[in-house]
């Protein structure tokens, strides 16, 4: 007979039992684990409560700390002006305080949409002679990217000067083989910020958001348009943008070419100079106008100046439009002293964009202002990308800066202002076609607004710094 040691599991009498005895040890498991469970966490689980708690609430100050401090205020207290725009004291101080003075002599044409503005934009590149200079924050492969490339291209081939600035962020959806194509043809190609891939910008924050091309040092357009496909057709659905742009001949040209050379000098080292880029121009119409730029340690917070000195000149009415219109307090309080005093203030906004957090911000500021009176209306054929604003109907501002912190502090940008009566007639009746083509906001669908997203609008609202 084999020994007990030899005998398989589960044969002889005693097989039986097994069942029972694995199920009395896996009630015994359960009940110790159980138990296990129901006994209180020993006091190093509250250790690490807390100190996930503190590392939460460190982070949180960290970036209260950063928003506060990348928000603009250099300029704490309201300007307070006792004449309009058309007093000669109106352009005498706005020139110096954003470093470039009025000039003389201008013609400023404005273009609605990707099929007015980028026929007279690839034109003029085409015809150029001596330099084409081009800075944009977005540059995207496709239709239109292929136009201005072969255009550039075919213009270096021939012995002009190219000069192509790019954001980093902005043109990351540039394919790396349309960036060879150019500087194959001689256009000498760049990130802003750096020459070379490797080399990094210690404010990865910071972005050049400025439109600008500068043709012979004699032609310039600016606005809001960027190189993208979503910028073709005439806003005639939600796929594409609705925009604005302005072309200008004269001596405010001068001052684009210096916005732009400034960036260049940054980015390669390297000044730009001679008459090939800053030729003498003659008047080329009858507008007053000055481009100047603005951006973190170079004209900081000229932008946010601008706007707000022509708000202290209002004294008929302030025409706004802008794809992001986050105001900081200082703003909003300018704007309800304007309406105190008898302006008539209309604001044209997007129906939707391409940032529903940046709506939500945006919209969090609202409120006084429609309270006071304010009209706010918003578009709904497009996306609204337009960044203008006309006051008394005289002065036009208009260029790559949107009224939020990140244009105002953060971001490089490029202004134009034209004191015209005529060139703001033109942009009024664009603005009154983009207000019939809006939805008017008023107080009660403002108030009326769901709680959640109320709850949602003051939430983003804490980070508008960053808008």
């Amino acid at each position: 007979m084999p020994g007990l040691g030899t005998r398989p599991l589960g044969m002889g009498p005693d097989a039986r039992l097994m069942p029972g005895l694995f199920e009395k040890f896996h009630t015994l498991r359960r009940r110790r684990a159980h138990n296990r469970a129901a006994r209180p966490r020993p006091s190093g689980h509250h250790h690490d409560r807390w100190f996930w708690a503190i590392i939460v609430g460190a982070v949180a100050i960290v970036l209260a700390a950063y928003f506060w401090f990348t928000s603009a205020r250099l300029l704490a207290e309201p300007i307070r002006i006792d004449y309009g725009p058309t007093d000669p004291s109106f352009a005498n101080a706005m020139g110096p305080m954003t470093g470039a003075d009025f000039t003389t002599g201008n013609r400023i044409t404005t273009y609605e949409n990707g099929d007015g503005f980028f026929p007279p934009m690839l034109a003029a590149i085409r015809g150029a002679q001596k330099t084409i200079t081009l800075e944009t924050y977005i540059w995207s492969t496709g239709h239109i990217s292929n136009l201005f490339i072969e255009a550039l291209s075919e213009r270096a081939r021939a012995g002009v000067k190219v000069h192509a600035l790019l954001d980093g962020m902005g043109g990351l959806k540039l394919h790396h083989a349309d960036r060879e194509r150019l500087r194959a043809a001689g256009v000498e190609f760049n990130i802003y910020g750096r020459e070379h891939w490797w080399q990094v910008k210690p404010n990865i924050n910071h972005r050049t958001h400025r439109k600008l091309l500068i043709v012979d040092g004699k032609i310039g357009f600016t606005g809001g348009m960027c190189i993208d496909d979503r910028w073709l057709g005439n806003a005639e659905s939600r796929n594409v943008w609705r925009e604005t742009q302005v072309r200008v001949e004269g001596p405010a040209v001068r001052q684009m070419q210096a916005v732009f050379a400034h960036n260049w000098m940054q980015t390669t080292a390297t000044l730009l100079l001679g008459e090939d880029y800053f030729p003498p121009l003659e008047k080329a119409g009858t507008s007053i106008a000055h481009c100047y730029k603005s951006g973190p340690g170079e004209g900081p917070q000229a932008a946010r100046l601008g706007y707000l000195f022509a708000i202290a000149s209002a004294r008929k009415s302030i025409d706004l439009a802008q794809a992001y219109f986050v105001p900081d307090d200082l703003a909003i309080e300018m704007l309800l002293a304007a309406i105190a005093r008898g302006v008539h203030v209309r604001v044209v906004v997007p129906a939707f964009n391409d940032s529903r957090f940046g709506r939500a911000a945006s919209r969090s500021r609202w409120g006084e202002l429609l309270a006071a009176g304010a009209e706010f209306h918003l578009y709904q054929p497009a996306l609204f990308h337009c960044k203008s604003m006309v006051v008394d109907g005289v002065l036009l501002t208009i260029g790559s800066a949107n009224f939020d912190n990140r244009s105002f502090s953060i971001n490089d940008e490029v202004t134009l202002s034209v004191l015209d009566p005529k060139v703001a007639a033109n942009n009024l009746e664009i603005f009154e076609d983009d207000i019939r083509h809006s939805k008017p906001l008023t107080r009660e669908d403002f108030a009326g607004r769901p709680f959640y997203i109320k709850a949602l609008d003051h939430i983003c609202g804490l980070f508008r710094s960053q808008f």
